[in-house]
Protein backbone atom coordinates (compact mmCIF):
# COMPACT_ATOMS: atom_id res chain seq x y z
CA UNK A 1 0.00 0.00 0.00
CA UNK A 2 1.60 3.21 -1.30
CA UNK A 3 -0.63 6.18 0.63
CA UNK A 4 0.55 10.13 -1.41
CA UNK A 5 0.73 12.99 0.91
CA UNK A 6 1.08 15.86 -1.22
CA UNK A 7 3.57 18.87 -0.31
CA UNK A 8 -0.01 21.21 -0.51
CA UNK A 9 -1.19 18.50 2.27
CA UNK A 10 1.10 19.21 4.77
CA UNK A 11 1.16 21.03 7.79
CA UNK A 12 3.50 23.64 8.87
CA UNK A 13 3.77 27.60 9.49
CA UNK A 14 5.83 30.33 7.85
CA UNK A 15 7.66 32.56 10.26
CA UNK A 16 9.86 34.35 8.26
CA UNK A 17 13.41 33.12 9.14
CA UNK A 18 11.70 29.27 9.07
CA UNK A 19 9.40 27.89 6.59
CA UNK A 20 8.54 25.00 7.99
CA UNK A 21 6.81 22.37 6.83
CA UNK A 22 5.74 19.02 8.73
CA UNK A 23 4.96 16.12 7.38
CA UNK A 24 3.36 14.32 10.51
CA UNK A 25 1.96 16.40 13.74
CA UNK A 26 4.53 19.19 15.10
CA UNK A 27 4.01 22.11 17.33
CA UNK A 28 0.82 23.79 16.41
CA UNK A 29 -0.02 21.05 13.89
CA UNK A 30 -1.97 18.60 14.47
CA UNK A 31 -3.63 15.68 12.23
CA UNK A 32 -4.48 12.39 14.23
CA UNK A 33 -3.94 10.26 10.81
CA UNK A 34 -0.46 11.94 10.70
CA UNK A 35 0.95 11.37 14.15
CA UNK A 36 3.47 8.76 13.28
CA UNK A 37 4.35 6.01 10.97
CA UNK A 38 5.69 2.70 12.54
CA UNK A 39 8.75 4.85 15.00
CA UNK A 40 9.41 7.68 12.86
CA UNK A 41 7.69 10.46 14.79
CA UNK A 42 8.96 13.53 12.92
CA UNK A 43 9.61 14.72 8.88
CA UNK A 44 10.10 18.07 9.00
CA UNK A 45 10.74 19.86 5.41
CA UNK A 46 12.87 23.51 6.85
CA UNK A 47 14.35 26.33 4.72
CA UNK A 48 16.31 28.43 7.15
CA UNK A 49 17.01 32.11 6.33
CA UNK A 50 20.79 32.97 6.04
CA UNK A 51 21.77 34.25 9.80
CA UNK A 52 19.41 32.82 11.21
CA UNK A 53 18.79 29.36 12.99
CA UNK A 54 17.24 27.81 16.10
CA UNK A 55 18.66 28.94 20.17
CA UNK A 56 19.82 26.49 22.46
CA UNK A 57 16.81 23.96 23.61
CA UNK A 58 16.73 20.56 25.25
CA UNK A 59 16.04 16.87 23.90
CA UNK A 60 16.03 13.38 25.36
CA UNK A 61 14.86 10.11 24.03
CA UNK A 62 14.73 11.07 20.44
CA UNK A 63 17.27 9.49 17.77
CA UNK A 64 17.26 13.23 15.39
CA UNK A 65 18.72 13.06 11.82
CA UNK A 66 19.13 16.29 9.88
CA UNK A 67 19.72 15.83 5.80
CA UNK A 68 20.89 19.14 4.14
CA UNK A 69 19.51 19.44 0.98
CA UNK A 70 20.79 23.42 0.03
CA UNK A 71 22.93 25.15 2.32
CA UNK A 72 24.95 24.11 5.59
CA UNK A 73 23.93 23.84 9.46
CA UNK A 74 25.99 24.84 11.97
CA UNK A 75 25.78 22.78 15.31
CA UNK A 76 26.94 23.39 19.20
CA UNK A 77 25.52 21.49 22.15
CA UNK A 78 25.98 21.19 25.65
CA UNK A 79 28.77 18.25 25.03
CA UNK A 80 30.82 20.62 23.17
CA UNK A 81 30.39 19.30 20.19
CA UNK A 82 30.61 21.66 17.22
CA UNK A 83 30.39 21.13 13.35
CA UNK A 84 29.14 22.31 10.20
CA UNK A 85 27.30 19.78 7.82
CA UNK A 86 26.73 20.73 4.29
CA UNK A 87 24.72 19.83 1.02
CA UNK A 88 24.88 16.10 0.53
CA UNK A 89 25.76 15.32 3.93
CA UNK A 90 24.13 14.14 7.20
CA UNK A 91 24.13 14.46 10.82
CA UNK A 92 22.87 12.85 13.57
CA UNK A 93 22.12 13.68 17.26
CA UNK A 94 21.28 10.97 19.63
CA UNK A 95 19.51 12.75 22.71
CA UNK A 96 19.19 10.49 25.20
CA UNK A 97 19.26 11.07 28.46
CA UNK A 98 18.93 14.40 27.53
CA UNK A 99 21.39 16.96 25.67
CA UNK A 100 21.00 21.14 24.90
CA UNK A 101 22.08 22.25 21.20
CA UNK A 102 21.43 25.06 18.68
CA UNK A 103 21.34 24.93 15.12
CA UNK A 104 22.21 27.87 12.62
CA UNK A 105 22.14 28.80 9.33
CA UNK A 106 25.64 30.96 9.31
CA UNK A 107 25.61 30.98 4.89
CA UNK A 108 25.02 33.62 2.62
CA UNK A 109 22.07 31.51 1.47
CA UNK A 110 19.01 30.29 2.92
CA UNK A 111 19.56 26.24 3.66
CA UNK A 112 16.99 23.82 3.30
CA UNK A 113 16.71 20.23 4.92
CA UNK A 114 14.75 17.78 6.13
CA UNK A 115 14.52 16.96 10.19
CA UNK A 116 13.79 13.76 10.99
CA UNK A 117 13.18 12.17 14.32
CA UNK A 118 12.82 8.64 14.88
CA UNK A 119 11.64 7.21 18.58
CA UNK A 120 14.76 4.96 20.26
CA UNK A 121 14.20 1.34 20.87
CA UNK A 122 16.84 1.67 23.26
CA UNK A 123 16.98 3.85 26.21
CA UNK A 124 19.47 5.60 29.34
CA UNK A 125 22.24 5.96 27.51
CA UNK A 126 24.15 9.11 27.15
CA UNK A 127 23.82 11.56 24.50
CA UNK A 128 25.80 11.93 21.37
CA UNK A 129 26.42 13.70 17.94
CA UNK A 130 28.07 13.12 14.65
CA UNK A 131 28.27 14.09 11.03
CA UNK A 132 29.32 12.42 7.58
CA UNK A 133 29.66 13.60 4.07
CA UNK A 134 27.40 11.62 1.79
CA UNK A 135 28.48 12.71 -1.96
CA UNK A 136 25.79 12.46 -4.03
CA UNK A 137 27.67 10.73 -6.54
CA UNK A 138 28.39 7.94 -4.65
CA UNK A 139 24.25 7.16 -5.03
CA UNK A 140 24.07 7.25 -8.12
CA UNK A 141 21.52 4.24 -9.03
CA UNK A 142 21.29 2.65 -5.66
CA UNK A 143 20.21 3.41 -2.09
CA UNK A 144 22.51 4.04 0.44
CA UNK A 145 22.25 3.62 3.96
CA UNK A 146 23.07 7.23 5.69
CA UNK A 147 22.05 6.34 9.55
CA UNK A 148 21.24 2.72 11.25
CA UNK A 149 20.55 1.42 14.05
CA UNK A 150 21.97 -2.35 13.07
CA UNK A 151 25.69 -2.84 14.14
CA UNK A 152 26.29 -4.68 9.77
CA UNK A 153 25.72 -0.64 8.11
CA UNK A 154 29.63 -0.35 9.38
CA UNK A 155 29.20 3.18 7.07
CA UNK A 156 26.88 4.42 8.06
CA UNK A 157 25.95 7.21 11.13
CA UNK A 158 24.88 5.10 14.18
CA UNK A 159 21.35 5.45 15.71
CA UNK A 160 19.73 3.94 18.94
CA UNK A 161 16.82 2.59 17.12
CA UNK A 162 15.36 -0.39 14.75
CA UNK A 163 15.38 1.64 11.71
CA UNK A 164 17.63 2.79 8.43
CA UNK A 165 17.78 6.29 7.07
CA UNK A 166 18.80 5.55 3.00
CA UNK A 167 19.16 7.98 -0.20
CA UNK A 168 19.73 7.58 -3.82
CA UNK A 169 19.75 9.50 -6.62
CA UNK A 170 18.29 8.57 -10.01
CA UNK A 171 18.72 9.83 -13.57
CA UNK A 172 15.28 9.98 -15.27
CA UNK A 173 14.75 6.17 -16.66
CA UNK A 174 16.51 4.73 -13.38
CA UNK A 175 14.91 1.84 -11.17
CA UNK A 176 16.42 1.40 -7.67
CA UNK A 177 15.46 -1.47 -5.42
CA UNK A 178 15.19 -1.73 -1.58
CA UNK A 179 14.65 -5.31 0.67
CA UNK A 180 11.90 -3.06 2.47
CA UNK A 181 9.78 -6.19 3.74
CA UNK A 182 6.08 -6.85 3.85
CA UNK A 183 6.26 -6.21 7.95
CA UNK A 184 8.10 -2.92 7.82
CA UNK A 185 7.06 0.82 7.17
CA UNK A 186 8.55 2.90 4.50
CA UNK A 187 8.56 6.76 4.17
CA UNK A 188 9.45 8.37 0.97
CA UNK A 189 10.28 12.19 -0.17
CA UNK A 190 12.19 13.25 -3.02
CA UNK A 191 14.45 15.95 -2.31
CA UNK A 192 14.55 16.77 -5.85
CA UNK A 193 12.53 15.44 -9.07
CA UNK A 194 9.79 13.33 -9.44
CA UNK A 195 9.68 9.27 -9.27
CA UNK A 196 7.16 6.45 -9.71
CA UNK A 197 6.23 3.65 -6.93
CA UNK A 198 3.77 1.06 -8.70
CA UNK A 199 1.73 3.74 -10.22
CA UNK A 200 1.78 6.17 -7.87
CA UNK A 201 4.00 9.87 -8.82
CA UNK A 202 5.57 11.14 -6.41
CA UNK A 203 6.69 14.61 -6.90
CA UNK A 204 9.26 17.08 -5.30
CA UNK A 205 8.82 17.18 -1.44
CA UNK A 206 5.54 14.97 -1.32
CA UNK A 207 5.70 12.04 1.28
CA UNK A 208 4.84 8.60 0.54
CA UNK A 209 3.88 6.70 3.03
CA UNK A 210 4.30 2.34 1.94
CA UNK A 211 3.63 -0.39 4.06
CA UNK A 212 2.86 -3.83 3.35
CA UNK A 213 5.89 -4.25 0.38
CA UNK A 214 8.11 -6.85 0.50
CA UNK A 215 10.62 -5.26 -2.36
CA UNK A 216 10.47 -1.64 -2.98
CA UNK A 217 10.57 -0.38 -6.75
CA UNK A 218 11.40 3.63 -7.47
CA UNK A 219 10.99 4.64 -10.90
CA UNK A 220 13.04 8.11 -11.04
CA UNK A 221 10.50 9.83 -13.84
CA UNK A 222 13.40 12.66 -14.00
CA UNK A 223 16.59 13.00 -12.34
CA UNK A 224 16.09 12.52 -8.57
CA UNK A 225 17.13 12.67 -5.50
CA UNK A 226 15.34 10.55 -2.60
CA UNK A 227 15.38 9.98 0.94
CA UNK A 228 13.74 7.21 2.93
CA UNK A 229 13.06 5.79 6.39
CA UNK A 230 12.92 2.37 7.03
CA UNK A 231 10.85 2.04 10.30
CA UNK A 232 9.55 -0.70 12.53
Amino acid sequence: MIELRPFASLGGENHGWLNAKHHFSFAGYHDPARVHWGNLRVWNDDVIAPGTGFPPHPHRDMEIITYVREGAITHKDSLGNHGRTEAGDVQVMSAGTGIRHSEYNMEDVATTLFQIWIMPTRGGEAPSWGTKPFPRGERTGRFVTLASGYAEDTDALPIRTDARVVAATLKAGETAEYPLGAARKGYLVPATGKVRIDEVTVNTRDGAAISDVEVLRVTALENSEIVLVDAA
